[in-house]
């Protein structure tokens, strides 16, 4: 299974529709804790997993002036008939949206033993970015331009004030080991206020009735150019303040379904 840091990413692609202006944006979004309780949503049969359930729980802190921080952690249990695996990634990274750098350090461990630790540094030039990696090999990488998960929500927020759909960019997160530059599709929907179920509404609190965005985001490896199915794709319902609820990731053999059963909200640090 690819590694699901890109996850983090794709939730804070979801911050970008705030519909504000670039100050107004890193404003708006609420610094917060929010706990997914996770379940098998569909697994065809050549993905071997009989049952799968876990938690996500995702944090975002920060502001413009001091850079933003987000801590992450995805765990799972995966059962097969044969096995049970116990999958625990554990993310932390930070993001100077003005002097456009990232730091990143991934853990993943399975059935609690460590499986592979990721860590490194990058830095976004106007013709690449460059990768500083520190483990679990020490490499310096010149990958193609892109952009940071924050950076990029704010680089796209114009063009859904405007109304555009439809749209693509790049991304580096940092997954896959921190080689990859990803090209990623987003799909947004009109703001609405939609349907929420009895245990989302109890986590959301006040928030429950406000328009969301539907958002769909693809992530593709442009490295296999013969492919045309993304690596894999994650739909959501999106807050003005950056709050996701309704998740469904879907990563083609499976996918899973999260929702929003805890959330916290913190006092932001302003500049």
């Amino acid at each position: 299974m690819r590694q699901l840091f890109g996850t983090i990413a794709l939730i804070n692609m979801g911050l970008l529709l705030t519909g504000q202006s670039h100050a107004g944006v890193a404003e708006s979004l609420i610094p917060h804790r929010a706990v997914y309780d996770l379940e098998l949503e569909d697994a065809s049969e050549r993905s071997g997993i009989e049952s799968m359930f876990g938690r996500m729980v995702y944090e975002f802190n920060g502001s413009a002036c001091s850079g933003y921080t987000v801590g992450f952690r995805f765990v799972t249990q995966v059962d097969t008939g044969n096995a049970v695996r116990l999958t625990d990634q554990q993310t932390t990274t930070y993001e100077n949206v003005e002097e456009r750098t990232f730091r990143f350090i991934t853990k993943s461990y399975v059935n609690q033993k460590l499986d592979l630790e990721v860590r490194g540094s990058a830095k976004a030039e106007a013709d690449g970015t460059s990768v500083d990696l520190t483990t679990p090999r020490r490499a310096k990488l010149e990958l193609d331009p892109a952009q940071f998960p924050t950076a990029q929500m704010i680089s796209l927020i114009e063009r859904a004030k405007s109304g555009e759909r439809f749209f693509q960019s790049h991304l580096f997160d940092g997954s896959d080991e921190g080689s990859k530059v990803m090209l990623t599709t987003s799909v947004v929907g009109s703001p609405r206020v939609s349907t929420v179920d009895e245990k989302e509404r109890t986590a959301t609190g006040d928030f429950a009735d406000m328009p969301t965005w539907p958002v769909t985001i693809a992530y593709f490896d442009e490295t296999k150019k013969e492919e045309e199915t993304p690596i894999y794709r994650i739909s959501f319902k999106l807050y003005e303040n950056g709050i996701t609820r309704d998740l469904v990731m879907d990563y083609g053999e499976f996918a899973l379904k999260g929702t929003l059963s805890s959330l916290e909200t913190f006092d932001g640090e302003g500049c």
